[in-house]
């Protein structure tokens, strides 16, 4: 807010962004604070043991969960989506283009961006969850990836066996920014 000319990028983890700083993912999308967030889902916490994240899928395994994960996963879309976000997408990393593509455009949106990057982390999620190598959980999202822009976050859950939606979902024209609400208090009191 002190200077609106900067564009603030944040890159994170799932674990980070929707566990330990999941209040503040919510209410920066609710008071949509004009930020790019590019979201690397790993499925899991990756580089402190493989525990079980927000995002593992229901009946994935994890060092925390080795007889299968009984909690239902976040939609990561839907959340920040229903929390106000004005610019939702989802790709893979097999994606790379198109992933370009959303990060220019997410950069130059006005107001609270969301990108979530599908990757393979095959040393913790992938050995515990049948995809040995980084190459088959690539391959995975190869054959199981649907490009479906536009379609509603909350009917894009991640659920393995089931094809896994990608694409632009959300892009809202017009709401006010929180530096732009903040900004007009001032003129209003003039």
């Amino acid at each position: 807010m002190a200077n609106p000319e900067l564009n603030v990028i944040v890159f994170s983890g799932d674990g980070d962004l929707f566990a330990i700083g999941g209040n503040h993912i919510i209410h920066a999308a609710r008071r949509n604070v004009d930020v790019t967030v590019i979201c690397a889902n790993n499925f899991i916490y990756g580089m402190t043991g493989g525990q079980l994240a927000p995002t593992t899928p229901l009946d994935a395994y994890s060092s925390t969960s080795p007889y299968g994960n009984v909690e239902p996963a976040f939609n990561l879309c839907h959340l920040v989506a229903s929390a106000g976000a004005t610019f939702v997408a989802r790709w893979t990393s097999l994606n790379a283009r198109r992933l370009q593509e959303s990060m220019e455009e997410a950069i130059d949106k006005k107001g609270f961006s969301f990108i979530e990057v599908l990757i393979p982390c095959p040393t913790t999620f992938g050995r515990r969850n049948d995809f040995d190598t980084g190459l088959k959980m690539l391959d995975y999202f190869r054959d199981n990836v649907v490009i479906r822009h536009g379609a509603n976050p909350q009917d894009v859950p991640i659920i393995f066996g089931k094809d896994i939606a990608v694409g632009k979902f959300v892009d809202l024209k017009g709401r006010l920014t929180l530096d732009d609400r903040v900004h007009s208090i001032g003129k209003k009191k003039k």
